[in-house]
């Protein structure tokens, strides 16, 4: 599966879809005005970005998910670990260890 990359603001929506999946484009808008004083042309164009990414789908108006909140969070982790600790879950948890109190 193809790496997806979110900026920050891309991720709080998306976690906004996840939470109201399915939702309608016209509830997003609502709600994206709501959460972040959004236009309906940012919303729209946002929400086709993500689904450029292959991480929602939009069909006739309702939007849902092509991969799960867990799976994606999953993938993400999992690259954290592969790129600052050549992908050893031990140096990774010996780390943590460490400067956990």
């Amino acid at each position: 599966m193809a790496e997806i990359q979110l900026g920050v603001i891309e991720a709080r929506f998306a976690d906004m879809i996840w939470e109201h999946e399915p939702v309608t484009s016209s509830e997003l808008v609502k709600l994206a005005a709501e959460a972040f004083t959004w236009k309906r042309t940012t919303t729209h164009t946002v929400l086709k970005r993500l689904c450029d990414k292959g991480l929602f789908q939009n069909q006739k108006g309702t939007v849902t998910s092509l991969i799960p909140r867990s799976q994606f969070y999953s993938m993400q982790s999992q690259r954290f670990v592969e790129d600052a600790f050549g992908g050893s879950l031990l140096a990774f948890i010996a780390t943590f260890t460490k400067t956990a109190h």
